[in-house]
């Protein structure tokens, strides 16, 4: 599993920095072979990047394996904070603003899970809309390298497990207190009643009521969608909702998620990937009620039925105001040759059919080998979506979007006050001088044990005007932004006004 990479800038320059867990060799190789830690590298502005990860203080050779990141300003002072996933102890770094990192895990409350939990991702969001970050984390299984089961081949290799072979456990909600410190609130919330081994993590408010759920892909257990009572608790509702099983009945591998509005609509759609042999599921949300598998009418099933993907996600990587499907993908075992496999991008066509562009995104893209993480992000601001993934053994791809579809674009960088200051779960509606409505959500938990840009996308075509831009922030503050100019950053702060 290991190899997330997180989008952060975290100097406030304006540029976006990368952040990569390596996990680290077991406690019996560390003496014979070099171990990897985490990184951290610095956007120059220029194509090139600096490691700073030592005098930041983030290389985690303490932390033991490390593999999901979340990246947020957790305490809103304006300077984005990491949170690593562990095979031990989780960490939370506070960003000190100039540069370095302190860890705050001891006493924070993040610190502290079921013993050898073994935590794959994470995603920060505002469960209760009180202007504080909330976290959740998802678990796969207990273990610890001691204990580390052996399984092999017929000829002797060996190989690993099959995922039947570890216990499933609850993935773990952390209420933000504020001063730093979080209460474990997964038994009171219900979350702690579901046990699966969870991957993908993605939130949005699913059902429209200004309160953010979350959807879990589970590896070989039924997913699960978690919906908001609004009273502190959350019901899973993954069978209710028909996102819980594939249209067959079974449960899959699943692997990455994330979800947007596909179709635009107005409702946010859910999509995952997972092993070759099960297709990849694309869920259309029907007025926030339940969802439709949509998988085989768009096409995604024979488009994904031979992959076998990790990271996936909404991307609309050529700026026509559809949302394409991007999945980073890999074989489990590196046994032989065949099993690499290279990215995959599926192309948006009406906001019901795909179709494979794979072989359109350039040599680089077609990188075979066993790829894991991957972050959407604007390296160079120029409006067009880049790519930053990790592949097991490798150098990480930073992919940068050539942008030869000169389609126009805006990205909304939202500051909040009542709500939180990222502006985390702020729905956008954007309306095109020609009535085209585009809806997007901020949210930075996308794909596989990875964060992306937290400012927010939209492609507008070959449109050039923008009628009007309509936020409904967390708190219920609703603003609204009378004919803004495209192709630029806009920063956006919440109004100071009593919620409508």
């Amino acid at each position: 599993m290991c190899g997330g990479v997180a989008a952060i800038d975290y100097d406030n320059d304006g540029r976006m920095d990368l952040f990569f867990t390596n996990g680290a060799k077991l406690p019996e190789l560390k003496k014979t072979t070099p171990s990897y830690y985490n990184c951290l590298l610095h956007n120059n502005g220029d194509g090139t990047f600096t490691d700073v990860t030592a005098k930041a203080g983030l290389d985690g050779e303490s932390l033991g394996f490390c593999f999901g990141v979340a990246v947020a300003d957790y305490d809103n002072d304006g300077k984005q904070d990491i949170f690593i996933c562990n095979a031990g102890s989780n960490a939370l770094y506070h960003n000190n603003g100039d540069g370095t990192f302190t860890d705050v895990s001891a006493g924070s409350g993040l610190d502290h899970k079921p013993e050898n939990v073994l935590s794959v991702g994470a995603a920060w969001f505002d469960y209760d809309n009180d202007g504080l970050l909330d976290l959740v984390v998802t678990n796969y299984t207990v273990w610890n390298p001691k204990t580390d089961k052996q399984c092999f081949m017929d000829a002797g290799h060996e190989e690993y497990c099959s995922p039947t072979v570890y216990k499933s456990v609850a993935s773990r909600l952390y209420r933000n207190l504020g001063h730093g410190r979080f209460e474990d609130v997964t038994e009171a919330s219900g979350i702690g009643k579901a046990f699966g081994k969870g991957m993908g993590i993605s939130i949005a408010d699913f059902n429209g009521n200004g309160l953010m759920d979350i959807f879990i892909a589970n590896d070989t257990e039924p997913n699960f969608l978690f919906i908001n009572q609004g009273n502190g608790t959350f019901r899973e509702s993954g069978l209710e909702y028909g996102v819980a099983y594939n249209p067959q009945g079974d449960s899959v591998s699943g692997m990455g998620s994330d979800a947007k509005d596909f179709d635009n609509d107005g409702w946010v759609d859910i999509v995952y990937n997972d092993l070759a042999g099960q297709v990849y599921g694309l869920l259309k949300n029907e007025g926030g009620k339940s969802f439709s598998d949509v998988t085989w009418t768009s096409r995604l099933g024979p488009l994904s039925r031979n992959l076998s993907g990790w990271s996936i996600g909404f991307i609309d990587f050529n700026n026509d105001g559809w949302k394409d499907i991007y999945s980073a993908n890999g074989d489990v075992d590196n046994l032989t040759l065949a099993s690499r496999q290279h990215d995959t991008m599926f192309r948006n066509v009406d906001g019901k059919t795909l179709e494979d562009v794979t072989d359109q995104m350039g040599p680089d893209f077609l990188f075979a080998g066993y790829q894991r993480g991957a972050a959407f992000v604007d390296l160079n601001n120029d409006g067009f979506m880049d790519l930053v993934v990790t592949s097991l053994g490798e150098r990480p791809l930073i992919l940068m979007n050539n942008a030869l579809v000169r389609n126009h674009w805006i990205l909304f960088d939202l500051r909040g006050y009542k709500s939180n200051r990222d502006g985390i779960g702020a729905r956008i509606k954007v309306v095109t001088a020609s009535g085209r409505a585009l809806y997007n959500h901020v949210s930075t938990s996308v794909g596989f044990m990875s964060s992306s840009d937290r400012r927010t996308h939209f492609g507008l075509g070959n449109e050039t005007r923008i009628d009007h831009v309509e936020i409904r922030w967390p708190s219920g503050i609703v603003q609204r932004i009378d004919h803004p100019a495209a192709d630029q950053i806009m920063k956006v702060e919440e109004p100071i006004q009593a919620a409508t």
